[in-house]
């Protein structure tokens, strides 16, 4: 046993190009590392996942085809239950089901959880089964009563493996909420050296 996410993801084909690319000897190091890693979430995945509004999901149809989709909410939807249990409410979009309906026949998923700010990405594979709202207890723990959009399920996904990835390439983002926060305490200071002007200016003026 070894780095979980690699035992997965390097199939012989990839390890093929890995050699022909020479990076082959930077995974077997990795590969190699003896007691199972990267198999159960830790505070950092946790606190990682639990931070953020949005994440894509991959799925693999019947065909053959992949397909990824966008899912979002506000910040925190995505509950990390447990170590190896990750769920959210999955929430009414333009029904066409075909995430769902690929995990039918097909329960594996690819999920990236991303922060553009921090140029941070967390790579998670794993099982996903539906959770009916009929079970109300389950689906009580991933429900976010402040959201305004109907849950037509929830989905639970059994981790089985996470990479943290280099953040190359990932350009900056950031969302309306980081800006406000950024951009506020300048608007505050701003505000105050114009009440200091004013309040000179008028002391000049004063007979």
């Amino acid at each position: 046993m070894g780095h979980r996410f690699a035992e997965i993801a390097f199939t012989d084909s990839v390890k093929a190009m890995q050699e022909t690319m020479g990076s082959r000897h930077s995974y077997v190091r990795m590969e190699e590392v003896g007691e199972p890693v990267n198999h159960v979430l830790g505070a950092n995945e946790a606190g990682f996942i639990g931070a953020r509004d949005s994440f894509y999901m991959a799925t693999v149809g019947e065909t053959g085809w992949p397909y990824v989709q966008h899912r979002g909410g506000p910040a925190g939807f995505v509950r990390v239950l447990d170590e190896k249990t990750i769920g959210f409410a999955d929430f009414r979009g333009n029904r066409q089901y075909i995430s769902v309906g690929n995990v039918m026949k097909d329960n594996r998923v690819s999920l990236f959880f991303m922060d553009y700010a921090h140029r941070t990405r967390l790579k998670l594979l794993g099982r996903a089964r539906t959770v009916d709202l009929s079970d109300g207890s389950l689906l009580s723990k991933l429900e976010v009563p402040t959201y305004r959009a109907r849950a037509e399920r929830g989905i639970l996904i059994d981790v089985e493996a996470f990479d943290w990835n280099c953040p190359q390439h990932i350009v900056e983002r950031f969302t309306l909420a980081e800006i406000e926060n950024a951009v506020t305490p300048l608007q505050n200071r701003i505000a105050e050296l114009e009440a200091h002007l004013k309040a000179a200016t008028e002391n000049q003026l004063a007979p």
